[in-house]
This record gives C-alpha cells, sequence and structure tokens, in this order.
C-alpha cells in the first residue's frame, strides 16, 4: 500500500498585539504549546512543529530547538521541527550545533525547517539589514549543510567567513543530515529550493495567491526539482484546521482565522515603497486580507466543516502531492483544551482514513 498523506502539530504561538486584553500570559502559552506537541505523539501524529518569534509581538517563542529538545524528552517517535528558523537572523554555525544536538538527543528525530520570516522588528533588533534578507538565507543554509556534512570547514561568502577549519560537534544521528524544509511563499525561493536539493513546505493561503493553487505550487516545485537532479524532493503544506459539526461553528472558525489574519498583517510589509523587493508580494497578501469577510475564507485557506468535509479537503491535499500536512489548530488563541479535543478529533475521526491515528488499525482492517 502505498504511503498515505502524514499529519503533524503546527502552531506559530500566536499572541499578537491586536488581540489586546484577549492576550495569553505568554508563559502560559508557551507551556501550553509544548503540551500540545508532547500530546501529539500519543495521538499518532508524524510530526511536532514549533514557532520561531521574537519580542511577543507576534508569537511567544523564540527557540524552537531548547523547546523541541524538551518535548524529545518525554517523546520517543515523533519528529521534531521548527516552524521556522529565522536563520537570516541567526549566527548559522550556532544554528547548526543546536539542531545536531537535537538530532542526537532526540536519538535521530529532528527536521530542520528555516526561512527568511517576514517581520523587519526582528530584524531590526537583531542588528540584520532586512534588504538582506535573501542573500543572507541563500548563503546561510548552504553554510549550515556544509556544516552538518563535512568536517575541517571553511567558508568565504558575501555575509561570512571561515578562515581557519572548525567541525561542529556533536556530528548529526541522520545521514548525510536532518531533512531540511524551506518555507517558501515566493518563487525565487523555491527554485533556491529546488535546485539544491532541499524539501519545501508551502503556506496554502500564500501558495494559491502566488501560484494560482497549492497543486500548481506543488508541480512547479516538483518540475524544478527534478530538472535539478532532485526527483525525491518532498512537498509539505500547514493548514489551519478546524472540525465543524455545524454551519454555525464552521463560520465560528472562519472568523477566528479572519481575526488572525488581520493581526497577522501587522508583522508584514505593506509599504510598497519600502518592502525589500524579494519580499514586496506581502504588499498584496496583506491588501486582500483587508478586504476580507469571514464567508471569503474557504478551502485554499482553511481546512474545516464536518469530518467528511474535513476528509474530503485533505484527500485534495494529498492529490494536490502534498505527502504531509502540519495542522495549526490554536490560531487566534483556541483555549488549549479546545485544541487537544481537536486535535483528538482529528486523530480519532479523520487521520485513520489515512492510515494513522488513534483507530488506524481497526479502519485498516476494514478496508
Amino acid at each position: 500500500m502505498a504511503d498515505r498523506l502524514k499529519f503533524g502539530y503546527f502552531t506559530l504561538s500566536d499572541n499578537s498585539l491586536g488581540y489586546g486584553a484577549r492576550r495569553k500570559n505568554p508563559n502560559t502559552l508557551l507551556r501550553e504549546v509544548v503540551d500540545e506537541a508532547i500530546a501529539a505523539e500519543g495521538l499518532g501524529f508524524h510530526s511536532a512543529w514549533l514557532p520561531e518569534h521574537h519580542f511577543g509581538v507576534f508569537g511567544v517563542l523564540p527557540t524552537p530547538a531548547q523547546a523541541l529538545t524538551f518535548v524529545a524528552a518525554r517523546t520517543s517517535t515523533i519528529r521534531l521541527a521548527p516552524a521556522t528558523v529565522l536563520l537570516p537572523a541567526t549566527q548559522p554555525i550556532r544554528t547548526a550545533e543546536e539542531y545536531a544536538v537535537l538530532d542526537v538527543l532526540s536519538n535521530g528525530r529532528a527536521i530542520f525547517s528555516a526561512g527568511r520570516g517576514y517581520d523587519e522588528r526582528e530584524y531590526t533588533a537583531f542588528e540584520i539589514p532586512f534588504h538582506e534578507s535573501r542573500t543572507r538565507f541563500d548563503e546561510e543554509l548552504l553554510l549550515i549543510r556544509k556544516l552538518w556534512t563535512e568536517t575541517d570547514v571553511t567558508w568565504s561568502g558575501q555575509h561570512h567567513t571561515i578562515a581557519d577549519p572548525i567541525t561542529v560537534l556533536p556530528r548529526p544521528v541522520q545521514q548525510p543530515h536532518p531533512p531540511v524544509y524551506v518555507a517558501c511563499f515566493s518563487e525565487p525561493t523555491m527554485r533556491m529550493a529546488a535546485e539544491n536539493g532541499f524539501n519545501i513546505i508551502f503556506a496554502p493561503f500564500a501558495a494559491s495567491m502566488v501560484f494560482g493553487s497549492l497543486k500548481a505550487a506543488v508541480d512547479k516545485f516538483k518540475e524544478l526539482a527534478t530538472a535539478a537532479g532532485f526527483p525525491s524532493s518532498r512537498a509539505m503544506c500547514s493548514y489551519f484546521t478546524a472540525i465543524a459539526d455545524t454551519p454555525e461553528q464552521k463560520r465560528a472558525a472562519q472568523a477566528r482565522l479572519l481575526d488572525y489574519l488581520t493581526n497577522f498583517i501587522p508583522a508584514v510589509p505593506q509599504d510598497p515603497a519600502t518592502a525589500p523587493p524579494t519580499l514586496r508580494y506581502f504588499v498584496d497578501i496583506a491588501n486582500r486580507v483587508k478586504s476580507m469577510k469571514p464567508e471569503d475564507l474557504g478551502e485554499r485557506s482553511i481546512v474545516t466543516g464536518t469530518v467528511e468535509d474535513v476528509i474530503r479537503q485533505f484527500e485534495q491535499v494529498e492529490a494536490a502531492g502534498i505527502e504531509e500536512v502540519i495542522c495549526y489548530f490554536n490560531f487566534a488563541l483556541l483555549p488549549h483544551e479546545e485544541t487537544l479535543r481537536q486535535m483528538e478529533r482529528l486523530s480519532r475521526e479523520v487521520m485513520p482514513h489515512f492510515g494513522s491515528g488513534l483507530g488506524a488499525a481497526t479502519a485498516d482492517a476494514r478496508q
């Protein structure tokens, strides 16, 4: 039987300033998302993805490697990934070390995912020029791979120089290195990932806006990767997810997503005159969000509806060429208890259709 769509737990720990008095205590929210990531293993999720956001202007977790190592100590099988490392605002040698340590302490369960981010406020605080995000990202991802796969490394690049040979220790358990995913919002990023043999992770809302549909984005990536000699490169996506038994519950999930998106917009470039050219597509995304109503947020943005609706939508995601979908349940401050309930329902009522989750063995026996 061919591998079916896999499912992961995902959060950005959003706690935006725009939520006002509704904002959670950041320490409480951090503990909740870590508890949810640990719970995901017992529910049969394949992976857990924890974010990197700084200074509380959007999310509350600045050090995903540290949080994931905590999760690793309390789990044994679930794959562990950042979502995603803000690579241009890190020191790449240190980042290579941190995720090698995670791979060792999790016994080879680390996944590495990196992106350029979109929030200039984070770049400014770390004294990294926002307009250098493209060139820094491209160089640093290649440097990290080199540090994982080679010893006595030297480097002479646009932004970094290693004059005296260094060897990153410990060495990753996975060989030649942990799987690498690139968070993609644009075609240049897609090309960079495809041409260097990296995997890719899409946000369907953005993929549909930039490429026309999630399937079109996956097809384009697979075409570019195959042409570059990497036909086995993989595509994943994230999806806002909410099982809704009634039309009223579905409408509430859509309204919650619009609340999230509205409060996400201050984090991205909105002025075409000042946005770096490599991030200007966010201006269009922001303008579209500002004119949206809850009912405008359909299957390109959120998987919601009855269990049967959710299964059908995930079947479409699978048919688009996606191998794993990471599900964002707690967007816009969904309470912790309800997030766990949604996770359990997905595991018990949806995931068995794809051969995983609670009751998967029973579902297989019926087929």
